[in-house]
């Protein structure tokens, strides 16, 4: 299914209106997009009225220190480097546990590193947006964290675009033009070449311009 910026909107506002709480997965490849929509649609859908809570699965980033202890620094991002397990335990919590307030971690892009329990998610929150790459891998722990979420959208943007975001985006945070270029075209595209292979089991389609 292939959704526009109007047909998402009302699909996740059925979604924060089921009388029970609900969990949308937002995926795409790195600098894709899907972060600053899941921000902006958690904003309209709060503008609206509704009780939305955003819970991106980057604050399951291992620590640096840990990354550069295993040897895994040069591939941040990749599968292994997240607490998967972790993060999937957080969406257990949140779809079956709705009366506790409960603290999800942030990643701060800044410090290139997680900080726990700075998200609160209120009991009030009918539909919970969670993001990250990783969200539809059939491989675990993934897979059982797709089983939580009640729909995933894959967020698609044309491949030079994505490139372009995602070279700037590393420079704005310190590499120079030569790390950036490598990042995008190495590790970072080795991701987004695994990612793509999930988009089949999207439930819908979003194109972002």
């Amino acid at each position: 299914m292939q959704l526009n910026r109007e047909d998402a909107l009302a699909r996740a506002i059925k979604l924060a209106t089921l009388g029970r709480r609900a969990i949308l997965g937002v995926t795409g490849a790195p600098a894709a997009g899907k972060s600053t929509y899941a921000e902006q649609l958690t904003a309209e859908l709060t503008g609206l009225g509704h009780a939305v809570a955003l819970v991106p699965m980057d604050g399951y980033h291992l620590a640096q220190s840990a990354l550069e202890e295993l040897g895994l620094a040069a591939v941040k991002g990749a599968p292994q480097t997240f607490d998967g397990y972790g993060f999937v335990a957080l969406l257990e919590r949140l779809k079956k546990s709705p009366e506790e307030k409960i603290w999800a971690p942030r990643f701060d892009r800044e410090l290139e590193d997680s900080i726990a329990a700075s998200i609160p998610v209120a009991p009030e929150v009918g539909l919970v947006i969670t993001e990250g790459n990783y969200l539809l891998l059939d491989s675990m722990p993934w897979a059982t964290g797709r089983s939580l979420l009640d729909e995933v959208w894959y967020v698609e943007l044309p491949e030079d675009v994505r490139h372009e975001r995602l070279e700037a985006r590393h420079r704005r945070y310190g590499r120079s033009a030569e790390e950036a270029h490598q990042r995008t075209f190495g590790s970072d595209e080795s991701n987004a070449q695994l990612i793509a292979a999930t988009k089949p089991s999207a439930d819908a389609i979003l194109h972002l311009t």
